[in-house]
């Protein structure tokens, strides 16, 4: 198991990926979103995280309309997911990950599974030239089903699971289903709390999530990949004591 926190694309990368290092993680789940991270400077990045024995996992930002059915917007998408491709594969990364993609007009909502699949059969073809695994990950319905996932990755060779604890609770199927379901398929794992009524990325054990069940279903299929804790917080100051919270809580039910 390597336990890992995504930066905050708020406050500079540099100084997120130091404080990462510095809690002693094991990896960053590099976002590449607004506003903090459009232009970055490769090999200085590099640089900390070599100096913390860090690795990253890529993260793409959720709002992208790649699937959306006009050409050109699609296409400006995929340019954009192209270049984080090319920072995660400069950064050692082997995974990146993608949401699903609701943007559509209203009558082509039916249609958005389709157009889902149509587009993450280019966007897994490009990313393999960078080689990089492409993880989708479970959100809101249509995508929080295992049987919409098994057609996905029926229809979209070489796309794999990006299992999202938080937003298995709030879908049809849980986190536990879809490690019942998906085993092998699952290559990264996203740990936060809710309430069930919003993804309100709490730490572990202030929401209503099973943790000890969570747990023991990861274990039960060998899973022993990147897990990253996506617990927020607005307040710097108590940030690190919440996500210590939460690992301490990984850990012992692990163990």
């Amino acid at each position: 198991m390597q336990i890992g926190l995504m930066n905050n694309p708020r406050a500079p990368l540099e100084k997120e990926i130091s404080a990462i290092g510095n809690a002693g993680y094991d990896f960053v789940d590099l976002t590449i979103e607004g506003p903090q991270i459009q232009h970055s400077d490769i090999d200085r990045i590099k640089h900390i995280l070599e100096r913390y024995g860090l690795f990253i996992v890529g993260h793409t930002d959720p709002c992208l309309p790649y699937a959306y059915p006009i050409q050109g917007i699609r296409d400006a998408s995929i340019k954009e997911l192209k270049r984080c491709a090319s920072i995660f594969s400069a950064l050692g990364a082997k995974v990146m990950n993608i949401h699903p993609c609701y943007f559509f007009p209203p009558i082509m909502k039916a249609s958005q599974i389709e157009l889902n699949i149509e587009a993450l059969s280019e966007i897994v073809e490009m990313a393999a030239s960078f080689q990089l695994t492409v993880a989708f990950e479970n959100f809101r319905a249509p995508f929080d089903s295992v049987s919409v996932f098994k057609r996905l990755l029926t229809q979209v060779p070489g796309l794999t699971v990006h299992l999202d604890f938080g937003h298995g609770n709030m879908g049809l199927d849980d986190g536990v289903t879809f490690c019942k379901e998906f085993g092998e398929d699952i290559v990264h794992v996203h740990l936060s709390d809710n309430l069930v009524s919003g993804d309100h990325h709490m730490p572990l054990g202030a929401g209503n999530i099973d943790w000890k069940k969570a747990i023991h279903a990861l274990k039960a299929i060998g899973y022993n990949g990147p897990i990253t804790l996506e617990v927020f917080c607005s307040d710097d100051n108590v940030r690190f004591e919440y996500l210590g919270i939460s690992r301490n809580l990984l850990k012992r039910y692990w163990e």
